[in-house]
C-alpha cells in the first residue's frame, strides 16, 4: 500500500512571515518525508475577500520562494497554481450541486471570517468557497489535510462532499481526516491575536537582523514591568512567547530572570531578536539564492503544474466516467 496523500495550501500573499512558519510551512517540510504531499498556491481564493488580481503573481513568485527557502522539496512536494489546472473549477461546479446554501450558512470559520473582515454582503464565491475547497483537496484525492482547530469545518464540509458523490455515482474520493497541527499561532508584535502584514506587526522570514532588531524593540511586553528591576510575569509577556520558540534552550532562565527582575525588557528584546536571526540566517542564504536565480523558481512552478494536471486529468476522467459523462 502506497503512503498517504495530503494537499496543504496557502493564499498568495507575498512575502511570509514567521507566523507562516510556525502555524504551517514547520509542519509541512516534516509532513513532506511522511506523506505524498502536493503544495497549493490558492490564487482563485484571493477572488472571495479581493477582486484586485493586479499583484497576484508576483506575490506567488515571492511566496515559492519563502516555501523553498524553508525546506519544502518539490521534487517530494509539488507546487502548483489553483488557476492554472482546469479542473479545479470543474469539479467545484459538480459540487456545488451536492451541497446546500443552508449547510455552508452555518460554517462557523466563514461566520467568523466574515465577522473579523466586517463584510455587509457576502458574495456567493466567499460562502462557497469550502466547496472550492473541498475539490481543491478532493482533486488529489487527499487523505488527509494539515488544519488548525478553526479549519476542521472545512473538512467537515469536503468529507460530507465526498461522501454524497460516492452515494450518488459510485466510490470515486476517500473521505480526508484533518491532520491537526501541534502549533499555537504567534500573536503580532502589537499583541494582536493575529500576525498579520495588513496589521504591520510581522517579523518577516526575508527581514534583515537590523529589521528584526528594530521590529523586536517595538514589541509590547508586560504592561506592569516598567523598570529593569521589576519582576516580570512571562506568562502575559508576547517576547515570552516568541522565547519559547526561538530561544528554548535559553527560556528556563530567561523566564527565572524576568521574574526576579534581573532581566529587564530591553535585554529580554534582544535576546530574542539574536533567536530569531539565527533561525532565519539560513533561509535568508537560501532567500538570496533564488532570488538571484528566478528561472529556476518557475522552473519549479512550471513542473509542479505539470505532475498536478495529470493527477487532476486522471481524477476528473475517473468523475465523468462515474457520472455516465464519458
Amino acid at each position: 500500500m502506497g503512503r498517504k496523500r495530503i494537499l496543504s495550501g496557502m493564499r498568495p500573499t507575498g512575502k511570509l512571515h514567521i507566523g507562516h512558519y510556525v502555524g504551517a510551512l514547520e509542519n509541512w517540510v516534516k509532513l513532506q518525508n511522511d506523506y505524498d504531499s502536493f503544495h497549493l498556491i490558492a490564487d482563485y481564493h484571493v477572488l472571495t475577500t479581493s477582486l484586485d488580481t493586479s499583484g497576484i503573481y508576483d506575490n506567488t513568485i515571492e511566496m515559492i520562494i519563502d516555501w523553498l527557502s524553508t525546506g519544502l522539496d518539490p521534487a517530494k512536494s509539488p507546487f502548483f497554481r489553483q488557476s492554472q489546472i482546469k479542473e479545479h473549477t470543474e469539479l467545484f461546479l459538480i459540487y456545488t450541486m451536492l451541497i446546500t446554501t443552508a449547510r455552508l450558512e452555518r460554517n462557523p470559520t466563514v461566520k467568523d471570517q466574515i465577522r473579523e473582515l466586517n463584510i455587509d454582503n457576502v458574495i456567493f464565491g466567499h460562502l462557497g468557497y469550502p466547496v472550492l475547497q473541498a475539490a481543491d483537496i478532493l482533486l488529489y484525492k487527499g487523505d488527509a489535510v494539515p488544519v488548525g482547530e478553526d479549519q476542521v469545518p472545512h473538512v467537515e464540509i469536503t468529507r460530507e462532499i465526498a461522501r454524497k458523490f460516492n452515494q450518488q455515482y459510485g466510490i470515486v474520493f476517500p473521505e480526508p481526516e484533518p491532520l491537526l497541527t501541534a502549533f499555537s499561532r504567534l500573536q503580532g508584535l502589537d499583541g494582536n491575536s493575529k500576525m498579520s502584514k495588513s496589521l504591520n506587526n510581522t517579523v518577516l522570514l526575508s527581514d534583515s537582523p537590523d529589521i528584526v532588531g528594530q521590529k523586536l524593540r517595538k514589541a509590547v511586553t508586560d504592561p506592569q514591568k516598567l523598570r529593569k528591576n521589576d519582576p516580570g510575569r512571562p506568562e502575559v509577556c508576547l517576547v515570552f512567547t516568541y522565547q519559547k520558540k526561538f530561544n528554548p534552550l535559553e527560556v528556563n532562565e530567561i523566564e527565572e530572570n524576568c521574574r526576579s527582575g534581573a532581566l529587564g525588557c530591553v535585554d529580554c528584546k534582544a535576546k530574542c531578536s539574536a533567536g530569531i536571526n539565527r533561525f532565519l540566517a539560513p533561509i535568508l542564504e537560501k532567500r538570496n539564492y533564488y532570488e538571484n536565480n528566478r528561472n529556476e523558481v518557475l522552473d519549479v512552478l512550471n513542473d509542479g503544474e505539470t505532475k498536478a494536471r495529470a493527477v487532476a486529468k486522471e481524477t476528473m476522467e475517473e468523475v465523468r466516467q462515474k457520472m455516465k459523462f464519458g
